[in-house]
């Protein structure tokens, strides 16, 4: 009898790790599901700033895809999960981040979106400790939903709103090559 619980323990903790892929101090799960559709985990990796972890950031679409502007551009339920693996991370520095983020996504032009961008800066106001997780999901036909540790803080209807938010990661001028390159699934 115990060995079979022993043989029963050992198989559930290898599917209980397969399910999931471990970044650095974070633990993100091989697939989600958004509003009814299925995603799997395309990459992640982690957002580093100078020699600091920042959050690890995992990509879920429909289907692996590796082409950053095909991404972007698709008007496809997808989501990006950004588990907070640091105490550095503060609502006022990513406020300043999602700026930073925008700017550079819609080259220097943010104006068309001035007002969505004010209210999804919103979504950061409250305190944001290590450990927080928070999932942005576009969702076709609705728009994009963000949740703050499952619990869901606001939406921002729109396709242009979206492209512009995942440019930030995904964009020609990301926030973070190397994490843009781990959630295209190349490193």
């Amino acid at each position: 009898m115990k060995k079979y619980l022993l043989a029963l323990v050992a198989v559930c903790s290898l599917t209980f790790s397969q399910a999931q892929t471990v970044v650095g101090d974070a633990t993100l799960p091989n697939t989600m599901t958004v509003e009814g559709t299925d995603l799997v985990l395309n990459g992640a990796g982690m957002r580093e700033k100078v020699i600091f972890d920042l959050y690890a950031g995992g990509l879920y679409l429909a289907s692996k895809k590796s082409d950053a502007a095909a991404i972007v551009n698709a008007d496809e339920t997808m989501a990006m999960k950004l588990d907070i693996v640091s105490g550095m991370v503060s609502s006022k520095k990513m406020i300043g981040a999602v700026d930073d983020g925008f700017d550079a996504s819609m080259n220097g032009d943010t104006s068309s979106l001035d007002a969505q961008i004010t209210k999804f800066k919103g979504f950061f106001s409250d305190k944001i400790v290590k450990t927080n997780v928070f999932d942005i999901a576009y969702v076709k036909g609705k728009g994009t939903v963000v949740s703050k540790n499952g619990k869901e803080v606001g939406m921002i209807p729109g396709l242009e709103f979206k492209k512009a938010l995942f440019g930030i990661w995904l964009g020609s001028n990301p926030a973070d090559d190397d994490l843009k390159e781990a959630m295209l699934g190349k490193n």
